[in-house]
């Protein structure tokens, strides 16, 4: 008696990533990114002559390589152009970040070089 192969499983469908939100948190002077209900990161500033300037960009370990730093920046910035005001960057990821995404250039008056 011969046994015919048994196909392979399947594979099991993908979870889908929680939901992200970001969020300004203007009395605590930055922007939070937020992944299934639980703050997985945030972006600094500080007001400085007019302009919001952005000094620091932590993402906790636990959510690294998901491009929520990206994400949390693009928001701030996006923000701080709809409201109007310009934006310095003197975080090193931000001052990165911006380098890379010349649709900026109008908002960011200042990086880090």
């Amino acid at each position: 008696m011969t046994l015919a192969p048994v196909p392979p499983a399947p594979p099991a469908p993908a979870l889908p990533e929680p939901r992200q939100v970001v969020l300004h948190v203007p009395e605590k002077r930055r922007f939070e990114v937020h992944v299934g209900g639980r703050r997985a990161g945030f972006t600094e500033y500080f007001e400085s002559e007019g302009r919001r300037v952005f000094v620091h960009t932590e993402i906790g370990q636990a959510f690294s390589g998901r491009g929520l730093a990206s994400a949390v920046v693009r928001h701030a910035l996006e923000q701080t152009r709809a409201e109007g005001r310009r934006a310095a960057a003197i975080c090193p990821f931000v001052s990165r970040w911006v380098a890379a995404h010349p649709e900026f250039d109008d908002v960011v008056v200042q990086r880090r070089p």
